[in-house]
């Protein structure tokens, strides 16, 4: 049987150990698990798992199209996105006059941005970035050698899945399926967690867990 690999933290899934803590017997496959099953480190759902080959085989991991060509132009969000993470890289050096300078730039982008659109247009976004937007990023950052980017990128690419992940939940059962638990976004890489308790490292940046903030109902 298959041992299978969440794509956000990296914990495997080995149908011989199983996953006792949460009700699954030893030698159940990966592909009996329940639907509502989760990774037990990162909450990731079934759809963020890749199978791992036999030993002496490639891994089966998906392969992301390059975008064949990039617009000429941002748009106002992609501008105050930009703008609000160089103001976030600031304020990690504790240059506060920059911070607010960008944090400045990045709000008066959001005034122009508007509140048009809905989550199905938002998974589309996310969709069109996880199929091309994110290879062609990597390539232009491996080309250039910049590992900070290289190191942004792997973030924002574990992070834009678990985005989607979630929203697909949202989209199945509506408000139901976030009852009975609390919803946590990390401060540093935006990973959210879905549980009672944020996790001790988060499973993508690894900073503690006190750099989770949790999202209210109607926020």
């Amino acid at each position: 049987m298959k041992r299978y690999r969440c794509t956000i933290c990296g914990y495997d899934y080995d149908p011989a150990v199983g996953d006792p803590s949460h009700g699954i017997a030893l030698g159940t496959p990966f592909e009996d698990l329940p639907g509502d099953w989760v990774c037990p480190v990162c909450g990731a759902d079934k759809t963020l798992f890749h199978a791992l080959a036999e030993p002496g085989l490639p891994e089966e991991t998906p392969v992301s199209a390059a975008i064949d060509a990039q617009p000429a132009a941002i748009s106002d969000a992609e501008k105050a996105a930009i703008l609000s993470n160089l103001a976030r890289g600031y304020q990690k050096q504790f240059r506060a006059d920059e911070a607010a300078l960008f944090t400045q730039l990045a709000d008066y982008y959001v005034t122009r941005i508007g509140h048009e659109g809905d989550v199905d247009s938002f998974r589309a976004a996310l969709k069109d970035d996880l199929s091309g937007g994110y290879a062609a990023a990597f390539e232009a950052a491996r080309k250039s050698s910049d590992r900070g980017a290289l190191r942004a990128l792997t973030w924002g690419e574990k992070v834009s899945r678990i985005q989607d992940s979630v929203l697909g939940r949202w989209a199945d059962k509506g408000d139901s399926s976030f009852e009975d638990t609390k919803v946590f976004v990390c401060d540093a890489c935006g990973f959210i967690f879905l549980g009672q308790t944020p996790p001790d490292i988060c499973p993508v940046c690894k900073v503690p867990a006190f750099k989770f903030n949790e999202v209210k109902r109607g926020a």
